[in-house]
């Protein structure tokens, strides 16, 4: 098991209304990795289209159960399309789970997918095809040009099903009215 430690480790990065990149328009963003050499995350309020979590698991080997109807696969970001993350809550650890913030781990291998599946995974999930990636010193430009807000990450808002009011949420939670955002940077 590893920790990742970083500036913004552990926090949801908010799309600023004028984001005019659509893979990140309106989303949130949980940042599993902030350092020097970049920052990693995962989005957490967007659909991977076309692809069920039973029909992953068909392609991967894995006998699906019921249950994994219920579970969705998200689009995570526009890196590594193909490679699958499971942020989750850190009651399931395995050897290679990256323990990101206090209660939120990130796991990568096809391992997390079978106890998911068996229903010996983790007690919150969220699945996601893909990652959001920064190069050094990109995200921190993108903060100061006003393109990102961040908040404290937590469980209930991480992982909520609602997907389509948890930008609002996250905003929210900043207590910000989210119409009286601008666009323009304050330097003083």
């Amino acid at each position: 098991m590893m920790t990742l430690q970083g500036y913004l480790a552990g926090q949801l990065l908010i799309a600023m209304p004028q984001m005019q990149d659509p893979r990140f328009a309106r989303s949130v963003v949980y940042l599993c990795a902030h350092t020097a050499e970049g920052a990693m995350g995962i989005v957490v309020n967007r659909l991977f289209d076309g692809l069920s979590f039973p029909e992953l698991l068909e392609q991967l080997d894995i006998d699906p159960t019921p249950d994994c109807d219920k579970i969705r696969v998200h689009f995570g970001g526009p890196v590594e399309g193909g490679r699958g993350f499971v942020l989750h809550s850190a009651d399931y650890m395995h050897e290679t789970s990256l323990v990101v913030a206090e209660g939120v781990a990130l796991t990568a291998t096809v391992d997390v997918l079978k106890a998911i599946a068996e229903g010996d995974g983790p007690r919150k999930c969220l699945l996601a095809l893909g990652y959001a990636g920064w190069s050094p010193g990109q995200l921190d430009s993108e903060i100061r040009e006003n393109a990102w807000l961040n908040v404290p990450a937590d469980e209930k808002l991480l992982f909520d099903p609602d997907l389509d009011h948890k930008w609002e949420a996250a905003i929210h939670k900043l207590g910000i009215d989210f119409g009286a955002l601008s666009g323009e940077a304050g330097h003083a």
